[in-house]
C-alpha cells in the first residue's frame, strides 16, 4: 500500500511512519520543517521538503499515486494560532483543501485527517461526544473545525473515504514542547535535565491523556481497514468523525503528582499565568470509535509517563555527552512498542496482514 503523510516529520507522524514502514508500507512524507524535526525522518520513507498549500505538492501527490493520505501536517500549537491567525488560517484550512484536491485529483481511495478536541471548546457537559456542541476558543480549534467541515462537503460524493479523528491531548516519545499535550512533554524535558519544572494556572485543568501509540494504532486501523469509515455524511451531521482519547481525565496536578514518582522530584514546582485560550476540562467518550474499528487504548497513564521521561532522559544524556545523537530508527522502535503481534499480523484493524504488495 502506498500511503502520502503530511507533518510526517512531526511527533505524530514521525511515529506512524516507523510503524508504516514496520508494515512494508511505501511511505512518501510531506513536511515543510517548520515543527517538524530531520530527527523524526527515517530513510526508508521518500520525503520532500514542500508547503502543503503549493502546486507543488499536488504534483507531487499526482505523481506518487498514493492510496492513502493521512493529513497531520497543521499549525497545532495553540498559542502560534493566537499569535498568527492568519497563517494559522493559511495552512490549516488552504492547506486542508489543498490536500483535499490532491486527494480527489490523484483518486485516492481514503484521506484520514487529523482534528482535535479544540473543536469542543468549554465543554457543557462530559464526556465529549462527537455530537457535543462546539464553540472553539483559538484560532486552532477555529481552523480545525472548519477543516472538517472541507472533508466533509468536498468528499462527500468524490468516491473517496475519510476519517476525521478529534484526538485528545496525545504524549509520549519524539514529542516537542508545543502542541495540545505539551504539559507532560514540558516537564518531561525539564526534569532531563535537572530542572525544574512549572505549572501554568491552577494546576485543576483536566485532560484526555492518550499516550501516541494508541493514536498510531487509530491511524493505522484507519489507513488498512476495510470498512465505511464515512458512512452517509447527509444522514449524519459528524459522519467520518472519530473521538480518539481514553475517557478518563488527569488534573495537571495529578501529572505533577506522577512526575515526582518517575523522576523522584521532590522540589516545588514553579509557577505561570495560565495559557490564553486554555480549555479547563476536557474527557473524550470513543465509544464510537470502540464500536466502529475495536479502538481500545492501552497504554496505562502511568506507564506512557514513565516511557516519555525515558525517551527524553536517553535524549538528554546523549547530548551532555556531547556524541553525534543516533537516528530514532538505530534504535530499533524508538517507543519500544510495536502495531504487530507475535503472529506478524496487526491485532484488531480489519483483518489485514501488512501493507507490502
Amino acid at each position: 500500500m502506498r500511503i502520502l503523510v503530511t507533518g510526517g516529520a512531526g511527533f505524530i507522524g514521525g511515529n506512524l511512519v516507523f510503524q508504516l514502514l514496520a508494515l512494508d508500507g511505501e511511505v512518501f512524507v510531506v513536511d515543510d520543517l517548520s515543527s517538524g524535526s530531520p530527527d523524526n525522518l527515517d530513510p526508508r520513507a521518500q520525503f520532500r521538503k514542500l508547503d502543503i498549500c503549493s502546486e507543488e505538492f499536488r504534483a507531487v501527490v499526482r505523481s506518487f499515486k498514493p492510496d492513502v493520505i493521512v493529513h497531520l501536517a497543521a499549525i497545532s500549537s495553540v498559542a502560534d494560532s493566537t499569535r498568527d491567525p492568519e497563517n494559522t488560517y493559511r495552512v490549516n484550512i488552504e492547506g486542508t483543501e489543498n490536500v483535499i484536491d490532491a486527494a480527489i485529483e490523484s483518486g485516492v481511495s481514503r484521506m484520514v485527517f487529523a482534528s482535535s478536541a479544540a473543536v469542543y471548546g468549554d465543554p457543557i457537559s462530559l464526556p465529549l461526544r462527537e455530537e457535543s456542541p462546539k464553540s472553539p476558543l483559538t484560532p486552532y480549534g477555529e481552523t480545525k473545525l472548519e477543516g472538517e467541515h472541507l472533508i466533509q462537503t468536498k468528499l462527500r460524493d468524490s468516491g473517496v473515504d475519510f476519517a476525521i479523528f478529534r484526538f485528545a491531548n496525545v504524549y509520549g516519545p519524539r514529542q516537542g514542547l508545543g502542541g495540545e499535550g505539551g504539559v507532560i512533554s514540558a516537564f518531561a524535558s525539564a526534569l532531563a535535565a535537572g530542572e525544574t519544572p512549572s505549572i501554568e494556572g491552577d494546576g485543576k485543568q483536566i485532560r484526555d491523556f492518550i499516550f501516541v501509540s494508541d493514536v498510531v494504532f487509530a491511524l493505522i486501523s484507519a489507513i488498512g481497514g476495510d470498512i465505511d469509515f464515512a458512512g452517509n455524511p447527509m444522514e449524519q451531521v459528524d459522519a467520518g468523525v472519530y473521538n480518539i482519547g481514553t475517557g478518563e481525565g488527569k488534573s495537571i496536578e495529578e501529572v505533577a503528582a506522577n512526575f515526582r514518582m518517575v523522576a523522584q522530584f521532590f522540589g516545588t514546582y514553579g509557577s505561570l499565568p495560565p495559557r490564553e485560550g486554555d480549555i479547563h476540562e476536557s474527557v473524550l467518550d470513543s465509544t464510537r470509535a470502540r464500536d466502529t474499528f475495536e479502538f481500545m487504548p492501552d497504554t496505562a497513564f502511568d506507564k506512557g509517563v514513565e516511557m516519555t521521561y525515558a525517551w527524553f532522559q536517553a535524549r538528554h544524556d546523549v547530548d551532555d555527552a556531547e556524541e553525534p545523537e543516533p537516528e530514532p530508527f538505530d534504535m530499533g522502535d524508538p517507543l519500544g512498542f510495536s502495531i504487530l503481534d507475535t503472529s506478524g499480523t496487526v491485532g484488531g484493524v480489519g483483518g489485514f496482514d501488512t501493507f507490502g504488495e
